[in-house]
């Protein structure tokens, strides 16, 4: 990755594994083994969704502007098919006392909270350099 997409993951993976962390030990604590694998899966689950979306930042960052878009379409269409694939194998082949769900539901939003958090914290202190060298200012 380069520096910039380094410094807003490092920004929001710190936030996003406190949150995590505490999200299974207080599911865990509240409702036992079913508490853990539901908060463990809906940490890691959005963990590697937002990774994947600073990925293909990374990936699209020296395209053309329509690619980088299509790039981003794609990515994020075949993110919600995967999510909602995942998300029914989850509820079909595992039984609620195995995997809670709304300690899933609770992490989730928590570590996305989290995420977004730490990530917008992160882009608010870079130092983004403008290519403004071709720009005529205007009379």
């Amino acid at each position: 990755m380069s520096n910039s997409e380094t410094k807003l993951w490092r920004g929001a993976i710190l936030p996003a594994a406190v949150v995590a962390i505490i999200a299974i030990a207080v599911s865990t604590a509240i409702k036992h083994t079913s508490g853990l694998w539901g908060s463990l899966i809906g940490s890691i689950t959005v963990i590697l969704f937002f990774s994947v979306h600073l990925l293909v930042a990374r990936i699209s960052k020296d395209l053309d502007p329509m690619a980088t878009m299509a790039l981003a379409m794609f990515s994020y269409f075949a993110k919600v098919i995967l999510m909602g694939a995942f998300l029914l194998i989850v509820t079909k082949t595992t039984s609620p006392h195995t995997v809670n769900r709304p300690a899933f539901a609770a992490s989730a939003l928590s570590i996305t909270a989290a995420w977004l958090f730490g990530e917008i914290r992160a882009f608010l202190k870079l130092r983004l350099v403008l290519d403004v060298a071709h720009t005529e200012p205007r009379k």
